[in-house]
């Protein structure tokens, strides 16, 4: 890890850092020193593209950053990237996006009506599941899009989407259903299974489509 991913890596654990000034100036541009907090799409998708803060940006082929409708009412959030993600940068692009963007059409909408991202920028070797350093140095990144984009309503997609939103270790099971809060933003969040799940669990669908039509109904009814 570089030393700017080790200093970002402390300073999200709240853990103090001292920084001297001469090794700070010598490792961080002008251009990267702006805080997270502060940049608008074009620099924070710069800023995630060449983001060197976890190991993860060893064995990517590109980073996955999001898409979709920018101003979104509703933004889904999945774990992430796998191979064909890392392919074509984009996620939600293979098996589980097909099913993904069927979810959505039967609910009337399209994916480019929705803005899609997930917990990691890159993919883990082998389909891992993400590491507690990974996601830290992440999640800067994913809460400024949801800042950026202000949507009326989250969905987290998947076991590893809802405990780290949530911060919590129920199961998808149990927290389905109801409305949270994304701790981070306060935005409203509801959770359902991740579509690589539905492909292994079809039995799986009916209670998806009734989340699915719990957010429609959430949407609907929330005043501006």
């Amino acid at each position: 890890m570089s030393n700017v991913g080790k200093i970002a890596y402390l300073q999200a654990m709240d853990i103090p850092v001292w920084i001297n000034k001469t090794t700070q100036e010598k490792d961080i541009p002008p251009e990267k020193a702006t805080s997270i907090t502060d940049l608008d799409w074009e620099t924070l998708a710069d800023r995630v593209r060449h983001c060197q803060q976890c190991g993860l940006s060893q064995s990517r082929k590109q980073t996955v950053f999001g898409t979709g409708n920018l101003q979104a009412e509703l933004m889904i959030i999945g774990e992430a990237p796998g191979a064909e993600e890392d392919r074509q940068g984009l996620p939600f692009v293979g098996r589980a996006g097909q099913l993904l963007t069927n979810m959505l059409n039967a609910i009337g909408l399209d994916r480019e009506q929705v803005y899609i991202a997930n917990i990691l920028k890159c993919r883990p070797p082998g389909n891992r599941d993400p590491q507690p350093a990974e996601v830290i140095a992440c999640n800067d990144y994913l809460n400024r899009q949801i800042a950026l984009v202000q949507p009326r309503l989250i969905l987290s997609l998947g076991g590893i989407s809802a405990k780290n939103l949530l911060q919590t270790d129920q199961p998808v099971g149990r927290l389905r259903g109801r409305v949270h809060q994304h701790l981070a933003t306060r935005t409203d969040l509801m959770v359902t299974y991740h579509p690589a799940y539905l492909l292994r669990r079809p039995e799986e669908k009916s209670k998806t489509w009734k989340d699915l039509q719990q957010i429609i109904s959430h949407l609907a009814n929330r005043s501006i």
